[in-house]
């Protein structure tokens, strides 16, 4: 066949080559279950004030590591939500263990107060998105934003009743992230929904379409297209 006899698309064709990996979300919800669960038993009462600092550790060594390569592996995954969320998580939950770590017990702090008003206007962003395929992580997510904001309205005014609200908020973010976690394993896992996630359009065909369907517009997609 003569060059100019070659059809215009086989001649600039590129091979875009994917490598499947597991789900980075079950971790990154466990992650953030282990830290909320935490920071509501100081909020709570239940650790004592002196405690502090042993939370802050594991929000630094713990949390902080696990949500940030589930952020790495969710953008891998072509997941801008998951990369996005436990990416928004990571910062958030490293900004809390060293304020509290370098101050002192019970004290609150104007700026980590400002800061986690901004975190959670931040986590609606992936909330919003994740709530056109997937209820349950939606949920989760939009939770934290209000655990955020309401901790935050309790740094800005050391009121002990918004204090209390946020360690209740907590609780049941670490409930819901729990499940979350739970329900997103068992899918990887045994390759069926066991727990119900929602799932909704896209998050739905996402796991019961074929192959042609989840890359049928990859060319559009960050990384292959020219620009983000």
């Amino acid at each position: 066949m003569s060059p100019a006899s070659v059809p215009p698309l086989a001649e600039g064709a590129a091979r875009i080559l994917l490598r499947p990996i597991g789900n980075p979300l079950p971790l990154g919800f466990l992650a953030l279950a282990a830290a909320t669960l935490l920071v509501s038993g100081l909020q709570l009462g239940w650790l004592e004030p002196s405690e502090g600092d042993g939370v802050a550790l594991i929000l630094i060594a713990f949390v902080f590591p696990l949500q940030l390569v589930a952020s790495i592996f969710g953008y891998l995954a072509r997941d801008v939500v998951a990369g996005t969320g436990m990416g928004v998580l990571a910062g958030s939950w490293l900004s809390v263990g060293l304020v509290k770590l370098t101050t002192a017990p019970a004290s609150t702090s104007d700026a980590l107060g400002l800061f986690l008003l901004i975190a959670g206007i931040a986590m609606l962003v992936p909330a919003a998105v994740s709530a056109w395929g997937k209820l349950v992580p939606a949920a989760v997510l939009t939770t934290t934003a209000v655990r955020f904001a309401v901790t935050g309205l309790h740094e800005l005014t050391a009121s002990s009743g918004w204090e209390t609200a946020a360690g209740l908020v907590g609780l049941a973010l670490g409930v819901l992230a729990l499940y979350a976690a739970l329900a997103m394993a068992l899918e990887d896992a045994r390759r069926e929904t066991v727990l119900p996630l929602f799932r909704r359009g896209a998050g739905r065909a996402s796991v019961g379409g074929d192959l042609r369907e989840q890359v049928q517009r990859i060319e559009r997609e960050a990384g292959v297209r020219e620009q983000l």
